[in-house]
């Protein structure tokens, strides 16, 4: 989840630090996030996802994925802003919302990258990126707090160069959303997204 501060005509990204407890990738700077639950695509939410957003989700996916697993992706990434950054995107539920105490709004987010690692590791991960931008969801950029799997939360230049530990795969997906900032600074919903992917060791970007 990629929010971005676009106050006083200047952008900002939220970033944090990974807990030194997380076996996978601990102790760098990352964007909040996390993997999607089975139970994010039966969360009922305050608003779809963007038409063009959800179409862009469908591609280079397996023929089933269905329309509520590309739901529970945008609820998985409001999901883990909320828990590790304590920002809620969406209207109060009068019941917790698959377990979440909002029904999350999909329609700000757009879905910029896609990230795969190659066959062979250890651990892999078939991430998505959505950017966000926080006046658009109604979300006070002062009102982060820290929680147990991100810490040290902090706004970032996307065009500028920071002396934080982050992943290659990190750096390349923020070089990417300030290469589309200065194209665009709205980030148009329909933008092709793009896809990167590692071969022999170095990492490629292609579009979906």
């Amino acid at each position: 989840m990629v929010l971005i501060d676009r106050r006083a005509g200047a952008f900002r990204v939220l970033m944090g630090k990974r807990s030194s407890r997380h076996v996978f990738m601990p102790e760098v700077y990352v964007f909040p996030g996390g993997r999607r639950d089975r139970s994010d695509s039966r969360v009922p939410v305050a608003a779809p996802l963007h038409q063009a957003a959800a179409e862009w989700l469908m591609r280079k996916t397996p023929s089933r994925t269905s329309e509520a697993t590309v739901r529970g992706l945008g609820v998985a990434a409001l999901r883990e802003l909320h828990e590790e950054a304590g920002l809620a995107v969406g209207a109060a539920a009068d019941n917790a919302a698959g377990g979440l105490p909002f029904r999350p709004d999909l329609s700000g987010l757009r879905f910029f990258a896609r990230a795969i690692t190659p066959p062979g590791q250890t651990r892999r991960f078939d991430t998505r990126f959505f950017a966000l931008f926080a006046d658009e969801a109604r979300i006070d950029p002062d009102a982060t707090q820290d929680s147990h799997e991100l810490s040290d939360l902090q706004w970032i230049d996307p065009f500028g160069t920071s002396d934080l530990e982050m992943p290659i795969i990190t750096v390349r997906v923020l070089e990417e959303l300030g290469n589309r900032l200065r194209q665009d600074p709205s980030l148009p919903f329909g933008t092709q997204a793009a896809l990167f992917s590692t071969r022999n060791g170095q990492i490629f970007r292609d579009m979906l």
